[in-house]
């Protein structure tokens, strides 16, 4: 008898539990396909501190091939599903196509950055969803301070030493908070050359509030933090057009910078509109067991499928990572469960609180619903770190450990090639970047 074939769309943290879940599950008696771009899972919650020099861009990735060791990583991005042929059409790293057939299909592609029809953001903000994005913005940021220190023109220094952060969720909170700091510490060894002023960061949300789909105490300790650090909070506001000479604020204001960061939002991937089944909002509709209705072999979890919210009847689970591991753990075990091995079951998670790292040792957090904020909540926030993620824990801590005693390490590393990378081209890779990929000559 032929063994059934599973293919898994996506290594984010829905696919990547969903391959280790099957791993464990099936144990070889069927063939487990994963279909992504990179060779690694990704621990985004993480990737402020690689822009911001405190993490190592390694540190934050776990290989495809080292931790799930029976399944065959094929590498490429999905283009169609063909429901009734049983194929997902993908295309190939250096641009081949292929097409692989499944038996079990589960869709866990993810999400891509929101784009907003605002002039100029396409073309010169930088996007914030993967590694090569935070490592060109860290080389970015280190230049600009660099030139900013050197320059004898006080309105370019200032220009170049102010950041615009657009997206006042966890990743632009956390970006802002975390860049803050680096920058400081930039410009103080850069000092004693500069005329410089102090770094100036932005952060600018049309909400009433910073994280404002979290407990008004967490916002609020946040929103201290920031602008005790020197962050110009600014909500209620947005940017009405972007140009290399800076940001037209929709108050009118013009804001002289070289650096737009865009951290609006997500939504799902647009293949998961392109398979032709019901969505909502543009995730996959499926039921409480992740399988999606009138397809028994077709499964979705994390920002791709609109998953029903067992403890809030009537709504949709949100889109965090927190959902997103539980489901693809939740997803692993059914489509095992439609194979003969063990039960289906639905999925029902409670959160268990959310953790933002505000960098040093501030944080806030409500682990179980208590509020916490200060050293305690930047302790908590970091094991929670080091519980969720899948490996490198010892060298994550000892990063943490290595950027408390030591001077954090600001160099260019290369990457910049243009004053900016097009927030459209902004990944999973950067080949679109003006005059060839990245650290191309």
């Amino acid at each position: 008898m032929s063994r059934e074939r599973i293919v898994i769309v996506g290594a984010g943290f829905a696919g990547y539990e969903a391959a280790r879940t099957l791993c464990r599950k099936v144990r070889g008696a069927a063939d487990i396909v994963l279909l992504n771009p990179t060779d690694y899972f990704l621990y985004l919650p993480l990737l402020p501190q690689v822009a911001a020099g405190i993490l190592e861009a390694r540190r934050v990735t776990v290989s495809l091939t080292g931790t799930l060791p029976r399944v065959r990583l094929v590498l490429g991005e999905a283009d169609h599903v063909d429901l009734e042929a049983r194929t997902v059409r993908y295309t190939g790293p250096e641009g081949e196509r292929g097409e692989l057939p499944y038996d079990r299909l589960v869709l866990a592609v993810g999400s891509v950055n929101k784009l907003l029809p605002i002039p100029g953001v396409a073309e010169h903000a930088h996007g914030f969803r993967g590694l090569p994005e935070a490592l060109y913005l860290r080389d970015h940021i280190t230049r600009q301070i660099e030139l900013a220190a050197t320059t004898a023109d006080p309105a370019e220094a200032a220009a170049r030493s102010t950041f615009v952060v657009v997206g006042a969720g966890y990743t632009g909170t956390e970006v802002a908070a975390q860049g803050k700091l680096f920058t400081d510490a930039l410009m103080s060894k850069q000092r004693k050359w500069s005329r410089a002023a102090k770094p100036r960061w932005m952060l600018l949300d049309v909400a009433p509030r910073v994280l404002p789909e979290l407990d008004r105490r967490l916002s609020d300790t946040a929103g201290r933090v920031l602008r005790e650090r020197g962050v110009d909070v600014r909500t209620k506001t947005s940017v009405k057009e972007a140009t290399t000479a800076g940001v037209t604020l929709d108050t009118g204001e013009f804001v002289e910078t070289r650096t737009l960061v865009w951290c609006v939002g997500v939504r799902p991937d647009p293949l998961v509109s392109g398979v032709g089944l019901a969505v909502e909002r543009g995730r996959l509709v499926v039921d409480p067991q992740l399988n999606v209705p009138g397809h028994p072999e077709v499964f979705a979890c994390g920002d791709a499928a609109a998953v029903p919210d067992l403890t809030r009847p009537g709504q949709y689970t949100p889109m965090t990572a927190q959902h997103a591991s539980r489901q693809g753990k939740v997803a692993g075990r059914n489509v095992a469960a439609s194979l003969g091995y063990g039960v289906p079951e639905a999925y029902s998670h409670h959160d268990l609180g959310f953790v933002v790292d505000l960098g040093g040792v501030k944080a806030a957090a409500n682990p179980l619903g208590v509020p916490l904020s200060g050293p305690l909540a930047g302790a908590v926030t970091r094991g929670y770190h080091l519980a969720a993620m899948p490996g490198n824990r010892v060298r994550v801590a000892a990063d943490w450990l290595l950027d408390a005693v030591l001077p954090r390490q600001g160099v260019q590393l290369g990457l910049v090639r243009a004053w900016t990378v097009p927030l459209e081209s902004s990944s999973p890779e950067l080949a679109k970047v003006p005059g060839g990929p990245p650290g191309s000559s």
